[in-house]
């Protein structure tokens, strides 16, 4: 879609909590695959939320002239660590893939400028309970099944997302009644019509994807830009805001113009 070549690309970026290997990185696998013969690659774990922190990522090293085109990947088998007996949570979730390139462009700083105009991330540590695996390579040497207090994760999300999503607005001077879309991570209709509600903004902005992917974490939000930009929802100019909320806690939301 983009019109490059692998080696157009200068590093690879995947967003992923269910990698192929402890190591190295599936992105590497990635670069790899592609044929890429130069730049660099690496993985970004924040489960449903790594998306957005791998777009941060991304924004930063191409401001700071790190890179010029970074592909940002969001990908995961949630079926691998799944407790097909718990059917609290083994409905809810899927696997799937989608990416962005982003480019730089010249700007003026301006809202009026395409491409990431801002990001806000948060953690809470604390919060890990809420959403988490129970396994891992140094803890006990297997692979874990996701484990989930749903009740209490949304009770957090909501707001959590709320506040991200006018933090970010905020600092790129814009307020929700500028935006065009919402493109969430679809983790759950009732989350996602909550966190709109509280933006004052109507279901018929937000695009929703859930009923066909399931919860696919960091592969959720590239999946619904993917959806949406071939039905053609989106149009040059467009103010886009991308927000999820995933174990760690972790969270935060980009506000972009396509």
């Amino acid at each position: 879609d983009a019109g490059l070549r692998a080696d157009d690309i200068d590093a690879v970026i995947m967003a992923t909590s269910t990698p192929d290997l402890t190591f190295p990185s599936a992105a590497t696998m990635v670069q790899a695959e592609l044929g890429m013969s130069g730049g660099f690659a690496f993985d970004v774990q924040a489960v449903c939320a790594g998306f957005i922190f791998a777009l941060a990522n991304a924004d930063a090293m191409i401001s700071s002239g790190l890179a010029e085109r970074i592909l940002v990947i969001g990908a995961e088998t949630f079926s691998r660590i799944l407790d097909f007996d718990d059917r609290s949570t083994c409905v809810l979730f899927g696997d799937g893939a989608g990416a962005v390139v982003l480019e730089a462009r010249p700007g003026t700083g301006k809202p009026q400028d395409r491409g990431i105009l801002a990001v806000d991330l948060n953690s809470d540590g604390s919060q890990r309970d809420l959403l988490y695996v129970d396994g891992g390579v140094s803890a006990t040497g297997t692979v874990g099944v996701l484990k989930m207090q749903g009740p209490e994760l949304f009770k957090q999300a909501v707001n959590k997302l709320a506040e991200t999503a006018i933090a970010a607005l905020e600092k790129a001077g814009l307020g929700p009644d500028d935006l065009d879309w919402i493109v969430p991570h679809q983790a759950n209709i009732r989350i996602i019509s909550g966190t709109a509600k509280k933006l004052g903004l109507s279901m018929d902005r937000v695009i929703v994807t859930l009923q066909n992917h399931g919860n696919t974490s960091a592969a959720s939000i590239p999946l619904a830009l993917s959806v949406a930009n071939e039905q053609k929802k989106f149009s040059e100019g467009d103010l886009l805001l991308l927000e999820a909320i995933g174990g760690g806690l972790a969270w935060g939301a980009v506000v972009l113009r396509w």
